[in-house]
């Protein structure tokens, strides 16, 4: 049986794992492109020389390509379009993919046809003439590039003092993300308002809230699908993640209000073969629904939930539509009622001593049934120094955890929690100085 070679930008070992135990591995050959290095931990992405050598390395190989997939956020979500257009592969626009990942451009046409369910929002120019003075949205909002990751450069802001020293910072590092997708955006053909707001922009919106989860999906020759609802549980500092769990436990009616809005925004915006997800509020005191943001991709952080409760990776479903075929996704064949991506964070700068080794990880695992534990730090990291974090915490380690419910879930969770010992030497005020 001929084999289809699917080429994966950023390919690692964790997801290599999880391409092989879906169905589509036994007529497909998994060919990465690239380091995932190079992208998942750099701070530099020279755009035109990293798409010149993936676009080498497809030419380069012994048989036809079929497809170019991805699995997270910039660069890899942008340049799949650009490649695929290359090689005649299936992949989305280019200009539909940004209206979903510019966020200033993606609001402007949310802003079309679903209004009320999105905040206030307004440009921000933070090397402009008085940024601050020249915003007219009430305190508090939040500002974040018009594209970044992770949460990288975002920020609460309460007043004007936490507004310029937010810009600061956002002034020395916001070209990590902003000179590569300026050279993305070179790649399009934008709307002459658009055109103009390049990386170097950002975005400020009003205060949005309640109870937040993700729809995952795909569009295939236009129409519109969902697999699963993801609920994204945050700290109560309501800023920083501490867990997505699978399956949601918003009510349907909810989730069905949720799916009219976000195949009216993906319809409206011509996004087509690709997989997707989109986040949203539930307000459910004012029974009120926000679109935060839209994905281009399927989240990475849900591949494991999905296999344990549905007995299959959402990693499926990317490669059936970008071979062209209708995906069909399998629910409740897992080990799993319950599933949880779990973040063990730290809050303070410091640097990293003592990290779990395999004897402690082996141990747990043999009282915590399906525990994948994927360490983000090793003996020696500067917590400061680690790439694209949000701006609240650092993430320490990963811990994807199965049982029979919610309660179980979290009991296991504090287990790991009080088992996993890391070392973290404080820094102090004065080492902090330059």
């Amino acid at each position: 049986m001929k084999r289809h070679n699917v080429f994966v930008l950023g390919l690692d070992d964790f997801n290599r794992r999880k391409l092989e135990h879906t169905r589509a591995a036994s007529e497909c050959r998994f060919i990465g492109l690239l380091d995932p290095e190079e992208i998942l931990e750099a701070t530099h992405f020279p755009i035109a020389d990293m798409l010149a050598r993936a676009e080498a390395q497809i030419a380069a190989y012994d048989g036809r390509p079929d497809a170019v997939i991805g699995y997270v956020d910039f660069p890899v979500s942008t340049m799949i379009p650009i490649i695929a257009r290359r090689f005649g592969l299936r992949a989305p626009t280019l200009e539909s993919l940004l209206r979903c990942e510019h966020k200033y451009w993606s609001r402007v046409v949310q802003r079309e046809v679903v209004p009320e369910h999105i905040p206030n929002f307004e440009l921000v120019d933070p090397f402009g003439n008085d940024p601050v003075a020249a915003l007219t949205l009430d305190y508090p909002f939040w500002i974040k590039p018009v594209k970044s990751a992770g949460s990288f450069l975002g920020f609460r802001v309460g007043n004007a003092a936490e507004f310029e020293r937010a810009l600061a910072t956002i002034r020395e590092h916001i070209g990590i993300f902003a000179e590569p997708f300026d050279h993305i955006l070179d790649y399009a053909t934008l709307p002459a308002e658009i055109a103009a707001v390049g990386g170097h922009y950002c975005i400020a919106e009003s205060l949005i809230g309640g109870r937040q989860c993700t729809l995952e999906g795909y569009v295939h020759e236009g129409a519109v699908h969902f697999h699963g609802v993801i609920d994204s549980i945050r700290a109560r500092n309501r800023s920083t993640f501490l867990r997505y769990q699978y399956p949601s436990r918003l009510p349907w009616r909810v989730v069905r209000r949720m799916q009219v809005i976000a195949r009216r925004v993906l319809e409206h915006i011509g996004f087509d073969q690709s997989a997707f997800n989109i986040e949203f509020y539930w307000d459910a005191p004012a029974d009120r629904v926000w679109l935060l943001e839209i994905n281009t991709r399927i989240a990475q952080h849900h591949s494991d939930l999905f296999e344990k409760v549905d007995g299959m990776s959402n990693h499926q479903v990317v490669v059936d539509v970008a071979l062209g075929r209708e995906p069909s996704f399998p629910h409740g064949g897992g080990a799993f009622a319950y599933a949880a991506c779990c973040f063990l964070r730290h809050y303070r700068d410091g640097v990293i001593g003592r990290v779990p080794n395999a004897a402690d990880i082996d141990a747990l695992a043999a009282q915590v049934p399906g525990l994948i534990f994927e360490p983000h730090v090793v003996a020696g990291t500067r917590l400061s120094e680690l790439p694209h974090q949000e701006t609240y915490s650092y993430a320490l380690a990963l811990l994807y955890l199965g049982g029979d419910n919610p309660q179980m879930l979290r009991e296991r969770y504090r287990l790991c929690r009080r088992r996993l010992r890391f070392d973290i030497q404080p820094i102090t005020d004065k080492e902090q100085q330059p």
